[in-house]
């Protein structure tokens, strides 16, 4: 986009309606101010502010050690850095589940409190009623099934879903009862890529896929997996769109070098005595 065209925000609304218009959506998973404003400039759709910070910036093992303060935090900082993206908060493990009214007041402390234009929440058929409560709040709620890492326990672990026709037949009936709850969009995570194309054409809401195929409205992955920045885990899926640690390393090793040499800093980067 040059830089005599306006660039217009990217709304709940618009970003509806880039599925009836065919228009494919590219969403990344990022946690703070700096990582925003970059990707805001490139005009990314969206920009998830993800549970997954727990492994990702705070080494955690998984998801359910997040808290809603450190949540709260990182979308507030995201939100600092956009005037573009959608920013879309990630609602952490056990601040929606026990009850409607803790979804419900949660959700709305991430509106309040960090300026988030909507929230994502894990779950099926099982949190429709959840999602139809929320909307009804004026909070609009994005879906997630497929693979759900705040219950990776009782999958036993990340498996690709929809293999079964059971788990293929209630995934549809989720994405279903999930848009008619109101939800504006959801997120299909490791599900069988024949199994997320029937869920797409079967729901007039955009789905963004994470491991589900090409079939989907849109992709989502986190910054630091196409930065090559995080390699604890790299599932398949994941693409690689530079390679920053060696670079990183090199920047650092030669600080290090210049500053133990007393390269650094010279006369031209310190402030002298004015004669």
């Amino acid at each position: 986009m040059s830089d005599n065209t306006e660039r217009k925000k990217i709304t709940v609304t618009r970003f509806v309606n880039k599925k009836a218009k065919g228009e494919k959506i590219a969403v990344l998973t990022a946690y703070d101010y700096f990582m925003a404003r970059i990707l805001d400039k490139a005009e990314i759709d969206s920009i998830l502010v993800g549970d997954s910070v727990g492994m990702v910036l705070y080494g955690e093992k998984g998801t359910h050690p997040v808290t809603m303060e450190i949540m709260l935090a990182h979308v507030k900082a995201v939100t600092k850095g956009t005037s573009y993206a959608l920013v879309i908060a990630d609602m952490p493990f056990m601040s929606y589940q026990p009850s409607l009214k803790m979804a419900i007041s949660n959700a709305g402390r991430f509106v309040k409190e960090s300026a988030a234009e909507a929230v994502k929440l894990e779950g099926g058929i099982e949190m429709a009623e959840t999602v139809k409560r929320i909307v009804e709040c004026g909070i609009p709620v994005m879906g997630h099934i497929g693979m759900t890492p705040q219950s990776i326990h009782r999958f036993g672990g990340a498996k690709v879903q929809g293999r079964k026709e059971k788990s293929r037949q209630y995934l549809i009936e989720s994405a279903q009862a999930l848009e008619e709850a109101g939800a504006f969009s959801m997120v299909l995570e490791l599900i069988q890529a024949d199994v997320a194309q029937e869920i797409t054409a079967a729901v007039n809401i955009p789905t963004i896929g994470i491991g589900s195929g090409k079939f989907c409205d849109g992709q989502v992955l986190v910054i630091n997996d196409i930065l090559g920045l995080y390699d604890i885990y790299t599932p398949k899926f994941i693409r690689h769109y530079a390679n920053l640690p060696p670079i990183i390393e090199k920047a650092a090793k030669e600080f290090i070098s210049d500053v133990k040499s007393g390269g650094y800093p010279n006369e031209g980067e310190s402030f002298l005595k004015k004669e």
